[in-house]
């Protein structure tokens, strides 16, 4: 019976193997699901599908596009007025610590980045010499100054008693000269006289006293010459008196000068800053100008080198906001200082010689000062030579 049932169906299958609709259901397993079949009344055409999935992507594209435009316009206009450059650097003042005087280094009291403050004594040099050279200098001037007060003395002594000499000197020379027109008159009236009336010894007695006479004023005008020199002694006197009051002068500033020498033998700091490139031990013997060590300073500032076509509304007093390198996560404030006169090619050992051979135009780079409004925190390590990056705002006054 139940083969007389699958008769009909075998017949029907061959029956109906032509058309194979009819058998795809009998291919599929509950393991395998076949896929969905196409709903009978989808009639939409691959390629016009294609061409709108086209559209859309250029659609979205074209969106992406004005975004980024407009985000970009926002951008530029919102930093319009501004103006940046990473030629930039911290700069700061740089001394070079250099002894003096040579000698022995003594006691050193710094060691590499070592923070000092203006007047600590950074190290000392062996006193002996100069204290001695000192003690030599003081002797001499005590020497001098005795000199030149027993010559001041003796000035004052010549400027007194000389105009006193020559005027005893002239009434010297007066009296003689009367003794001496006295003598001639008694020697011409005894010669008149007659035999009777003088003796001999009158006659030579008066000849005696005549030439006596002329002997004196002789003697009277040849001092009188030596006292008419008064003003040439005053005057000697006194240019020995200036010369040893030089002298004096002279041995003061020798003891000044090894006062001055004595003290070079500590060699202090002259600002407050940090020691760094120290080249010194303790026992060197150092000449003066020797560079021991280097002094960086705490007050900073940064040297920004703008192009020339950035200038043109950067004036001194504008805000900055300075970025530096080192510490990219704080931003820090400044102003600009000033504007350098000049371009930094004109100022460097070798400026450029545009007048000769073929001229190629170079935009030129200006340094500008750019100050911090509050020193940085001493804790972060910020010295000279460190990359920053200023944003200058020219809307700024």
């Amino acid at each position: 019976m139940e083969n007389e049932q699958q008769q009909p169906a075998e017949n029907t299958n061959a029956a109906a193997a032509p058309a194979q609709p009819a058998a795809a259901p009998q291919a599929t397993t509950p393991a395998e699901p076949a896929p969905a079949a196409k709903p009978a009344n989808d009639k939409r055409d691959p390629a016009q599908t294609d061409r709108r999935g086209k559209k859309k992507g250029k659609f979205i594209l074209i969106g992406v596009i004005l975004v980024a435009l407009v985000a970009g316009g926002l951008y530029v206009f919102a930093h319009r007025n501004e103006e940046n450059t990473d030629d930039a650097a911290i700069d700061g003042h740089s001394i070079t610590v250099s002894p003096q005087i040579a000698g022995t280094v003594l006691k050193l009291n710094i060691s590499d980045n070592q923070e000092v403050k203006a007047g600590d004594v950074l190290m000392e040099i062996d006193p002996a010499t100069y204290i001695a050279k000192r003690d030599h200098a003081q002797a001499a001037l005590d020497a001098a100054e005795a000199a030149a007060t027993a010559a001041q003395s003796n000035a004052e002594t010549t400027d007194i008693s000389a105009p006193s000499n020559l005027d005893a000197a002239r009434a010297n020379v007066t009296a003689a000269q009367a003794n001496l027109d006295k003598a001639e008159a008694d020697l011409k009236r005894m010669q008149h006289l007659s035999r009777e009336a003088r003796s001999q010894q009158d006659l030579d007695q008066a000849v005696a006293n005549e030439k006596s006479m002329k002997s004196s004023l002789e003697d009277a005008e040849a001092k009188l010459r030596s006292a008419e020199t008064a003003p040439k002694a005053i005057a000697q006197a006194q240019a020995n008196s200036d010369e040893l009051a030089a002298q004096v002068k002279q041995a003061q500033a020798d003891l000044a000068q090894s006062e001055i020498d004595l003290a070079y033998t500590k060699v202090t700091a002259p600002i407050d800053g940090r020691i760094t490139k120290r080249s010194v031990e303790q026992g060197n013997f150092i000449q003066p100008g020797q560079a021991l060590a280097s002094l960086v300073g705490n007050d900073v500032w940064v040297t920004a080198n703008f192009k020339e076509t950035q200038l043109r509304h950067m004036h001194a007093g504008q805000k900055v906001d300075i970025k530096i390198d080192a510490y990219p996560d704080q931003t820090f404030t400044g102003k600009v200082d000033s504007i350098q006169s000049g371009t930094g090619a004109f100022f460097s050992a070798f400026p450029p010689e545009n007048a000769t051979g073929n001229f190629v135009k170079i935009v030129q780079r200006v340094p500008v000062k750019i100050t911090f409004d509050e020193i940085p925190d001493a804790k972060l390590a910020i010295g000279p030579g460190m990359s920053v990056i200023p944003t200058v705002d020219t809307a700024s006054e």
